[in-house]
C-alpha cells in the first residue's frame, strides 16, 4: 500500500493526445489562415493591375501584401502574448487601409474575415471576440469611407450602406459559427480530459482495492495463524500434561485417572476441529452449518463416551465469523476447564439474544474456587482480550462447592460496538 501511494502518476497516452489536440488544431488552423492570406492577396494582385496616380497599382498592392502576410506569420508562430501582438495588430489595420484603397474594397471583407479568424483562436474569453468583431467592423466602415474620398472624392451613402449590410451579415455569421466551433472543440477537449482522468482514478482505485483485499487476507491469515498457535497449540499442551497426570495416577487411582484421560480425549477433539476450522478458512472456505448447529456439534462430540451431560437453551442467531469463532472456542474451553479443574460432570449452556445483545452462559457443577484465589491462566484470560476486542465482555462467578459460571454479552452483528 505504501508503495503504491509514492508510486508516480503515469499520464496515459489517451490522457496525452487529449491535452494535445487543442494544440494541433491550433497548429493546422495557422497554416490555413497563412495560405487563405497568401490565395487573397494573390487575387488582388492580379486583379488590380489599373495604375492609380501614374503607377500601376500592383507597385503598391505587392509590396503591401507581402508585408501583410509576413507579419502575420510572425505573428502566428512568434509571438504568443496579447500585448506583444498590439504593434501587429495594428500593422494590420494599416495594411488593411491600404489595400482596401488600392482595391476599392474588393475581397477585403474576406481577408477581415481571416484576420478575426486567428484572433478567435487566440482568445480564451468570448468577451475579447466580441469587443475584436465590434471594432473590425467600425474599421472596415472607416476602410470604405477612405475608398470612397479617394477615388471619387465623396461618399456614396447608398453604396456604402450596401456593402456594409452584406458585410456585417457574412462577419456576423463569422463569428458565430468559428466561435461556436472553438467552444465546441474546447469542450470535448475538456470532456475528453476528464473522462480519461476518471478511468486513471478507477485504474488506481482498483489497484488500491486489490492490495488492500491482500493485505487484509495477510493480516486474516495471521490471526488465524496466531489462533492455532495460541488455542490449539494450548489444547495440545494440555492434553499432554492430563495424560501425563493420567500415568501417574492410574494404578493408585484408577477412577481419576480415567477422567483426566476422557478430559484431555475430549480436548483433543476440540483441537482437532479447531485446526480443521483453521484449515477450511485458510483454503477460502466458509462454514455452511449455522453457530446452534455448531454449538450443539460440539456439545454431541463432549458428550459422546465422556460420560457428562450437557443440559442447552441455544437461539439460533447469525454472527459474523470472528464472533461465531469466539463463542465456539469460550464453550469448549468452558467445558474442558469444567473436567479438568472442577470434575464436573454436568453442564448447562445457554444462548439468548436479547437487546442487541448475545447472552452467553456455561455453567458446571463442579467444586468451583473462591474468585479471589481464581488464577487466570492462559484459556481465561484469552477470553478477556478476545471479547474487548469484539466489542464484549467477559466475566465469572464461582464459590465453593457451587460449580463455575462463564457470562459473555457480545453486541449483535450491525449494533454499535
Amino acid at each position: 500500500m505504501k508503495q503504491f501511494a509514492q508510486r508516480d502518476p503515469v499520464l496515459r497516452p489517451d490522457t496525452a493526445d487529449a491535452l494535445s489536440r487543442l494544440n494541433v488544431f491550433h497548429k493546422y488552423a495557422k497554416f490555413f489562415i497563412i495560405g487563405a492570406l497568401i490565395i487573397v492577396t494573390t487575387v488582388l494582385i492580379v486583379n488590380n493591375r489599373a495604375p492609380m496616380f501614374g503607377f500601376p497599382t500592383w507597385y503598391i498592392t505587392l509590396p503591401v501584401s507581402v508585408l501583410f502576410v509576413a507579419e502575420n506569420a510572425v505573428k502566428l508562430w512568434g509571438v504568443n502574448s496579447f500585448n506583444s501582438k498590439i504593434a501587429f495588430y495594428v500593422t494590420d489595420v494599416l495594411s488593411l487601409l491600404a489595400l482596401t484603397i488600392l482595391s476599392n474594397g474588393a475581397l477585403i471583407c474576406t481577408l477581415y474575415l481571416i484576420i478575426l479568424t486567428e484572433y478567435y483562436l487566440s482568445q480564451e474569453k468570448l468577451v475579447g471576440s466580441i469587443a475584436m468583431c465590434a471594432a473590425c467592423i467600425a474599421l472596415l466602415f472607416v476602410t470604405y469611407i477612405c475608398s470612397d474620398i479617394v477615388h471619387s472624392g465623396e461618399i456614396d451613402f447608398s453604396a456604402l450602406a450596401s456593402s456594409m449590410l452584406s458585410d456585417l451579415i457574412l462577419i456576423t455569421l463569422h463569428f458565430l459559427v468559428i466561435n461556436f466551433a472553438i467552444f465546441f472543440y474546447k469542450k470535448n477537449c475538456e470532456l475528453t480530459k476528464a473522462f480519461d482522468e476518471l478511468n486513471e482514478s478507477n485504474e488506481k482505485l482498483q489497484a488500491a482495492y486489490l492490495e488492500l483485499q491482500e493485505l487484509t487476507a495477510l493480516e486474516e491469515r495471521q490471526r488465524i495463524a496466531k489462533d492455532i498457535h495460541d488455542t490449539a497449540g494450548h489444547s495440545i499442551t494440555t492434553v499432554i500434561m492430563q495424560t501425563e497426570a493420567a500415568k501417574l495416577v492410574i494404578e493408585k487411582d484408577p477412577e481419576d485417572a480415567k477422567r483426566k484421560i476422557a478430559a484431555a480425549n475430549l480436548q483433543a477433539r476440540h483441537a482437532l476441529e479447531e485446526l480443521r476450522e483453521s484449515v477450511h478458512l485458510l483454503s477460502g472456505q466458509t462454514g455452511t452449518l449455522s453457530l446452534k448447529e455448531q454449538i450443539l456439534g460440539v456439545v454431541h462430540d463432549s458428550t459422546d463416551g465422556t460420560g457428562i451431560s450437557i443440559r442447552y437453551d441455544v437461539d439460533d442467531i447469525a454472527l459474523c465469523d470472528a464472533k461465531r469463532r469466539f463463542v465456539l472456542n469460550t464453550l469448549k474451553e468452558g467445558i474442558s476447564n469444567g473436567l479438568r479443574h472442577g470434575n464436573a460432570t454436568a453442564f448447562w449452556l445457554e444462548l439468548k439474544a436479547e437487546n442487541g445483545k448475545v447472552n452467553f452462559l456455561l455453567s458446571d457443577n463442579g467444586t468451583g474456587v473462591e474468585l479471589c484465589m481464581l488464577k487466570e491462566g492462559f484459556g481465561l484470560s484469552g477470553m478477556h482480550r478476545r471479547a474487548e476486542s469484539l466489542g464484549g465482555n467477559v466475566w465469572f462467578r464461582s464459590e465453593p462447592d457451587e460449580g463455575f459460571e462463564i457470562h459473555m454479552t457480545l453486541p449483535l452483528d450491525g449494533e454499535k460496538e
